[in-house]
């Protein structure tokens, strides 16, 4: 799909040598953009741990010949691309903080996993990862799931999903493009707030009929979230909303 939004829009993914966006680093970069796809290999200044290569499949083997990522012409082309433009990922915090690491800075950008919390109102989605999206929504992408490549082309049809979606409540007005990227932009910002629990003895339940049953339990579960090295913003958020005293 092309998009006349007046700005580029980078579709992105990262793997990385672990999950922990404060000490691990990315070892692929995949991108699309309007002048196509990109996609590499980089050397990390620091070992695969076993958990990532068993989930990506790349080892350090497979890495211990490519250049590092500081000084690529990747890194300089997606400085340039990000300074502008808006970056699109699938849990974008994560992609944001390998980014970060690595001396990039992402000024704009939309989060597709909030979106598909957002247009979920009812919370009939079990789960919202990539993937799951994927063959929840029957999405047809060639690729293997976990590799950034087959990561974005999977991402590009989420988000042409949630484009179409979002540009029906601007369908009567001028710019209807520009005004949907524009809300993607505002809900991506803001921290979700969850109407159920899908995970733990309360999965399935509204949070609010949970906070009437159980209240200890959703205070509990605060600071649980909150002692993590990277706070779930999203859950700490809905949490303290319920649990707001209100007058």
């Amino acid at each position: 799909m092309v998009y006349d939004v007046g700005m580029e829009l980078i579709f992105l993914d990262t793997e990385a040598t672990g999950n922990d966006v404060a000490t691990d680093r990315l070892c692929q970069v995949c991108y699309k953009t309007s002048r196509g796809l990109r996609t590499e290999y980089f050397k990390p200044p620091l070992p695969m741990s076993v958990k990532s290569m068993s989930v990506t499949h790349i080892t350090n083997k497979m890495l211990a010949d490519k250049k590092p990522f500081d000084g690529s012409e990747m890194k300089k082309e997606l400085q340039a691309l990000l300074k502008d433009g808006v970056l699109v990922a699938h849990n974008a915090k994560f992609d944001i903080g390998i980014l970060k690491a690595e001396g990039i800075e992402v000024p704009r950008y939309i989060c597709t996993l909030r979106i598909a919390r957002h247009l979920d109102e009812n919370s009939v989605i079990p789960e919202y990862n990539l993937q799951f999206l994927r063959y929840y929504l029957d999405l047809e992408i060639d690729g293997q799931a976990h590799d950034a490549e087959c990561d974005v082309k999977t991402l590009c049809a989420i988000f042409d999903r949630q484009f179409s979606k979002i540009k029906e409540s601007f369908k009567e007005e001028k710019e209807s493009e520009e005004k949907a990227i524009q809300k993607m932009l505002e809900i991506s910002s803001k921290p979700t707030l969850f109407k159920k629990f899908n995970f733990g003895k309360y999965k399935d339940q509204k949070i609010s009929d949970v906070l009437l049953s159980d209240r200890g339990y959703l205070e509990w579960m605060l600071g649980e979230k909150s002692k993590t090295p990277d706070p779930e913003e999203d859950w700490i958020f809905t949490l303290q909303s319920y649990l707001k005293p209100h007058p």
